[in-house]
This record gives structure tokens, sequence and C-alpha cells, in this order.
């Protein structure tokens, strides 16, 4: 499977991640789509499938990573799933989550798992948008003594404008996506089932009808 991982990967996430419609952004801003990454990382074979790509790109980056980690929890099933992946292939990343605040109990800390001072480490993130949740985890990751030396996100909303954003907080670290937002719903109207209804509506809602099988339905009602 690892030799095609990325493209069954672009393929899972316009399967069970991607969605048109109205949503409303936790950006605040509005969109005709959204996408949710988690269905496909916490998914059996999309988690393969996540773990095999983020390591080969972190390898051919020549990132030379200690440990992997990021921002609970877009990044939590990314970091489980690339560390396992490592392991397997005989050469281990280890893995490290960032809480969005520190505890207030117990040790305090912020960063879990792999804490290493001085480390290599990746951060991680599912989707950037204005890209605020990859930015503290690489100031979480700074402050505790890691040396970042990559930044890597499956998915990019390229019209939210938060690249800009990312790489100034990651530099001199490079920041890359695997995929831009164009790239999975170009991936997923190709594989959307055709529709014989003319200017049809979803039988459930008011939204335009995707498929007609087993009836109208709109990209969130179809089966």
């Amino acid at each position: 499977m690892a030799g095609n991982s990325r493209e069954q990967l672009l393929q899972k996430l316009a399967q069970k991640s991607f969605r048109l419609g109205q949503f409303t952004l936790s950006s605040g801003g509005t969109s005709d789509y959204y996408i949710d990454c988690r269905l496909t990382t916490l998914d059996a074979v999309g988690a393969l499938l996540t773990g095999e790509t983020v390591l080969r790109e972190i390898e051919n980056r020549g990132w030379k990573a200690e440990a992997i980690g990021g921002l609970t929890m877009g990044a939590d099933p990314i970091v489980v799933a690339t560390s396992v992946i490592s392991a397997q292939q005989h050469k281990p990343i280890n893995g490290f989550l960032v809480r969005k605040a520190e505890k207030a109990h117990g040790t305090g800390q912020r960063v879990e798992g792999f804490r290493e001072k001085s480390a290599k480490v990746v951060i991680v993130d599912d989707v950037c948008t204005t890209g605020a949740s990859t930015i503290q985890a690489i100031e979480a990751a700074r402050e505790f003594g890691f040396e970042v030396v990559g930044v890597l996100c499956l998915v990019e909303r390229e019209e939210a404008g938060g690249r800009p954003n990312v790489e100034k907080a990651a530099a001199p670290a490079p920041f890359v996506a695997l995929f831009t937002a164009n790239d999975v719903r170009a991936e997923h109207v190709k594989r959307a089932p055709p529709i014989f209804a003319v200017s049809a509506k979803c039988d459930f809602c008011d939204r335009p009808a995707v498929t007609n099988v087993p009836g109208n339905r709109c990209d969130a009602h179809r089966p």
C-alpha cells in the first residue's frame, strides 16, 4: 500500500472528509464546503494511509525528526499513525501532543508524551485555515525546548490565507501542505455519482442535489 499511499489518502479524504453545503467555520467565516479530516485519520485504513504518507514526506524532506506532534485534537490521530508506522519500518519517530492550555493539576505540563529538550521535531495539523492551531503548537514546542525542523498539514484551505501566518511562525523551518482543499474538492467531484435530474433539489432540504440514487440528495444527505 505504501507505494501509492498519497493518492489513496487523497481519495479517502475526498470520500469521507469533504462535504459541500453552507458551513460556519471555527474562524467565524462561512464556506460552501467543509473538511473534517478526522473522519479519515480515525478510519482504520485512513489512519494507515495517513501514517505512511506523512512518514514518507518527512523522509523525503530530510527532516531527521526524533518526534512528531501537534495541537490536540486535530493532530492526535496523525501523530499516533505516523509514530506506529515509523516503528513498523524500524525507524521510530516518537509522538507528543500539545494541550490547548496547561492542565491545572498534576505536573501542569502542556506538552504530553515525548519530552526530550533540544530534540528535532515536526509539527503536524490536519487542516490549515488561519493557521492558529498550527502556530500554537509551534510556539508551545519551542517554549518547551524542542527544535522545530518542519511543519506539515494534511489539507490547506488556500483561500483562507493562513499560509503566510504559519510560514512566519515556523521560520526557519519550512511549512508543507500535503494537499490543498482544491485538490480534495476536485477528487470529491470526480468521484460523485452522476445526477440525471435537471435542477433538482435535495429531498431533505433545499440544497442542490448531487445524486438521484437512491433519491435526490445533496452532498450532506447522500448515502
